[in-house]
């Protein structure tokens, strides 16, 4: 999936495999990721953003929702009722950053829209299974 943000350009691939915990889910594995981001002043801030944007955007696809109770109240108050990601289920993370003699773009949040939809990609072509709400976890 590639997308186009703050002058950035971000591609993902993702590799998953199907688990049972105790619904049949995606467990990303491995991401390879691309990032144009110009003129790359500080590699390693510019892969720890990427690896940070893709871990924040994996846990909201995988897990994450907010449940209205009757009444308005929240179901998920606090953390023992949110499930995020956690660190067993951050995935290996291969950044490539694209050279460039172009004025330097942003590298905060681009990271991040790619991964729902690789994953999505990804689960479709492992098992034939349209995902077409989120997170993942509910919806396959």
């Amino acid at each position: 999936m590639v997308h186009e943000s703050f002058g950035t350009v971000v591609a993902e691939i993702v590799e998953v495999d199907a688990v049972e915990t105790p619904v049949r889910r995606p467990r990303v594995s491995r991401v390879h990721c691309a990032v144009g981001c110009d003129v790359a002043v500080n590699p390693n801030v510019i892969r720890a953003q990427m690896e940070g944007g893709i871990g924040f955007g994996l846990g909201a696809a995988l897990y994450s929702e907010i449940n209205l109770e009757p009444g308005g109240l929240v179901r998920e108050g606090s953390f023992d009722r949110y499930r995020s990601l956690r660190i067993d289920d951050m995935p290996e993370v291969h950044v490539a950053i694209i050279a460039s003699n172009e004025d330097p773009s942003g590298v905060g949040e681009p990271g991040v829209p790619p991964i729902a939809p690789a994953v999505a990609n990804a689960w479709r072509r492992l098992t034939g299974e349209r995902v077409k709400r989120l997170p993942f976890v509910r919806n396959v």
